[in-house]
């Protein structure tokens, strides 16, 4: 027969084993609970946060379109790394993106590119970021490590739907064919079936080359220009909301945020936030200032 300390013991033992099965399934049911309250909490907020879109056009899909600044390889390289930025700030809200077109920089970065990114309200959380973004770094490219201040411009216009008619005269336009520039495989084809509409009157320019075909290029670029010639009709009746001729000039005294990585602080000019985490910012995480942008108006 056993003896009762070692009964004892067994018990003891056995007590313990039961409390750390309960803990470690509690724990995993508390920490499922705690995951499915953010999620809830995430959708409220969005929800509530969703109040803010005024227009019917906010719901849209959008076209982000990218330039560089003078100032060669390193706003080249600035517009790249902002094109990287809204990828991010896409996948990370589970929208889809396309590369419409792009042109890479001389020896680094990109000239320009358009994204079109498609979900709800992309439109409305994406109309406060055009405007110029100025980045003030030690430049990569200056072997003497000076700093450099660099602009790129950002803007962002609707995709139309048929319930919005924008007519266009053939006249005013100018259409071109090139072969697409980059890697090529589903991003881009290397054909010269690449196409670019040049708008005379207002003298804006798209570009479409993710596409197959010269047809469905030209057609899709189409698209782009409605949906561009319908933002700057709006923007025209917006005081202090000209985003248009915020790109026209890319540089001083237009910018809408400041990147200066040295110090390690991105300021949004219009509203006066910052964020000092400058890498989470840059892969994406733009949430803040956008939703402060909207807050104030923008």
């Amino acid at each position: 027969m056993e003896n009762i300390d070692f009964i004892y013991f067994k018990i003891q033992k056995n007590i313990k084993y039961i409390k750390l099965s309960i803990y470690k399934k509690y724990k995993l049911i508390l920490e499922k609970i705690k995951y499915e309250i953010d999620i809830i909490e995430k959708k409220i907020y969005n929800l509530e946060f969703n109040k803010l879109f005024k227009t019917k056009i906010d719901y849209n899909n959008a076209y982000i379109d990218i330039k560089a600044g003078s100032g060669g390889n390193e706003a080249q390289d600035w517009a790249s790394i902002l094109l990287r930025m809204y990828l991010k700030w896409a996948e990370n809200h589970n929208f889809q993106t396309e590369l419409i077109e792009f042109s890479l920089g001389d020896m680094a970065g990109i000239k320009s590119a358009t994204i079109h990114v498609k979900g709800d309200y992309v439109f409305g959380w994406l109309r406060t970021e055009s405007g110029i973004h100025r980045l003030v770094r030690k430049s990569p490219f200056d072997y003497s490590g000076r700093r450099h201040t660099s602009f790129a411009s950002i803007f962002v216009s609707p995709e139309l739907d048929e319930s919005i008619k924008i007519d266009i005269n053939p006249g005013d336009l100018r259409i071109d064919t090139y072969r697409s520039s980059g890697s090529g495989g589903q991003h881009v084809n290397t054909t010269d079936s690449a196409v670019r509409i040049t708008h005379e009157l207002t003298g804006i320019v798209v570009c479409c080359q993710s596409e197959r075909s010269q047809h469905a290029n030209k057609e899709h670029a189409m698209k782009i220009l409605k949906s561009k010639l319908y933002e700057r009709e709006i923007k025209k009746k917006i005081e202090n909301k000209k985003i248009t001729n915020l790109k026209l000039d890319i540089g001083w005294g237009s910018q809408i945020r400041s990147y200066i990585l040295d110090n390690q602080i991105i300021k949004d000019l219009r509203t006066g936030v910052q964020n000092s985490n400058c890498n989470k910012v840059l892969s994406g995480d733009i949430d803040f200032f956008i939703k402060e942008s909207i807050k104030y108006g923008f």
